[in-house]
C-alpha cells in the first residue's frame, strides 16, 4: 500500500482530498495542529470520519517542529506529499501577522527539508488565487506577473511559490504549486463566504456584502478541486532543459504553478440569489465598502492544469450550491 503524508487532513481541503486517497487505496500519514482559527468542532468532526479508515494514521504536531517530521518519516517510509497546513485568512492577517510567517513561512520550509530529506517524488503544496493581488487582466493565468500581492496572507503564499522554486532548482525536487480559487462545499469552512451565507440567510440573520455587492468570484467545488489534485499526483514535473527564456510560469527547475478554479466567475449577488431560492428564504442583506485587502475579481485560466490532467472542473455553480445547502441542512439535524 502506497503512503502519503498529508498537512491539514482535518482542514476543508485536506480532509476531503485524504478521504478520496484513503477510498482509492492509499495509506494516509495525516498531520493537523488543529488549531481554533475557526470552529474546533468542524475539524474534529472531518478528523473522525477519517479516523474511521484502517488506513488513515493521525499525528496531532506542528510543522514547525521538524524533528517530529522527521521521526514520522521514518516510521512510515512515505515519498509524496500533499501539504495544505496553512494559517488561512485575508483579514486576519493583518492582525496577526506572526501567525502567517510562523505557519506559512516556517512551517512551509520545515515541509520543504523534509521533502529535500527524503528526495520526495512529488511535493504539491496549497498556494492562492491571492497571489494575483492587482492584476485586472483576466481571467488570471500563471504567466502574468504576481509580484504585488495586497495582504499579508497574500505575501506568505508568493513566498511559498518562491522558496519551492529555490528548493527545486536546488535539489531536483519535484513540485507542484496550487493556486485554488475560492473552494466551497459539504464540510466547509464555517468562515468561508458560501457556508457563511446559508447559515445566515437559513438564520435569517444579516449578511454582509462587500464592495456594494459588486464582488465576482471563481468558486470552485471541492469535488472538483479534489478530483484533479488526485490526478496531479503521478504527474510528475519535468525539467525543461531547454527553456530559454524565463517567464513567471515557466523556469528551468522542477517547480510547476497551477491554477485550480472553473474558468467561470460569479457576481456574489447572483450565488445568493441561488441560495435563496433553494432555502426559499429571502436574505437580509448590507451593503458594505471593500475590505482591506480584498480583491474585487478572482476569475482563473486553468488551461494549463486540463492540459496536464485532460479534465476540466465539471460541477456548475447551481449543483455545487445545492450540494452544499443540502449538507448543511442535514449536518444542523445532527
Amino acid at each position: 500500500m502506497k503512503s502519503i503524508l498529508v498537512t491539514g487532513c482535518a482542514g476543508f481541503i485536506g480532509f476531503h482530498v485524504s478521504k478520496k486517497l484513503i477510498t482509492k487505496g492509499y495509506k494516509i500519514i495525516g498531520i493537523d495542529i488543529l488549531n481554533n482559527y475557526y470552529r474546533r468542532k468542524s475539524k474534529l468532526e472531518r478528523l473522525n470520519i477519517l479516523k474511521k479508515y484502517k488506513n488513515f494514521n493521525f499525528y496531532k504536531i506542528d510543522i514547525n517542529n521538524y524533528s517530529n517530521l522527521k521521526k514520522i518519516s521514518k516510521k512510515h517510509k512515505f515519498n509524496k506529499i500533499l501539504h495544505f497546513a496553512a494559517q488561512p485568512g485575508v483579514q486576519y492577517s493583518f492582525k496577526n501577522p506572526q501567525n502567517y510567517i510562523k505557519n506559512n513561512i516556517n512551517g512551509f520550509l520545515s515541509i520543504l527539508e523534509l521533502a529535500k530529506d527524503i528526495k520526495c517524488k512529488h511535493l504539491i503544496f496549497a498556494s492562492s488565487s491571492s497571489v494575483y493581488g492587482l492584476n485586472k487582466k483576466y481571467p488570471l493565468s500563471e504567466n502574468q506577473n504576481v509580484d504585488h500581492p495586497i495582504s499579508i496572507y497574500s505575501m506568505t503564499k508568493r513566498g511559498n511559490e518562491l522558496m519551492a522554486h529555490v528548493y527545486s532548482h536546488n535539489f531536483n525536487l519535484p513540485i507542484t504549486g496550487l493556486r485554488f480559487f475560492t473552494a466551497y462545499g459539504p464540510y466547509g469552512r464555517p468562515d468561508m463566504a458560501v457556508l457563511k451565507f446559508i447559515s445566515k440567510i437559513y438564520q435569517g440573520k444579516k449578511i454582509d456584502l462587500y464592495n456594494y455587492g459588486k464582488n465576482f468570484r471563481d468558486f470552485t467545488f471541492v469535488e472538483d478541486a479534489v478530483d484533479r489534485i488526485y490526478s496531479l499526483i503521478n504527474k510528475i514535473p519535468k525539467q525543461s532543459k531547454n527553456l530559454k527564456t524565463l517567464a513567471p510560469n515557466k523556469s528551468r527547475s522542477r517547480l510547476r504553478i497551477l491554477n485550480v478554479g472553473t474558468s467561470k466567475t460569479i457576481r456574489v449577488t447572483e450565488l445568493i440569489k441561488i441560495i435563496e431560492k433553494l432555502l426559499n428564504i429571502k436574505a437580509i442583506k448590507k451593503y458594505l465598502p471593500s475590505l482591506q485587502g480584498d480583491v474585487s475579481k478572482t476569475y482563473a485560466d486553468d488551461k494549463n492544469l486540463t492540459r496536464v490532467i485532460k479534465t476540466k472542473s465539471k460541477t456548475s455553480y447551481q449543483d455545487g450550491i445545492k450540494k452544499t445547502v443540502m449538507w448543511y441542512l442535514k449536518s444542523i439535524k445532527k
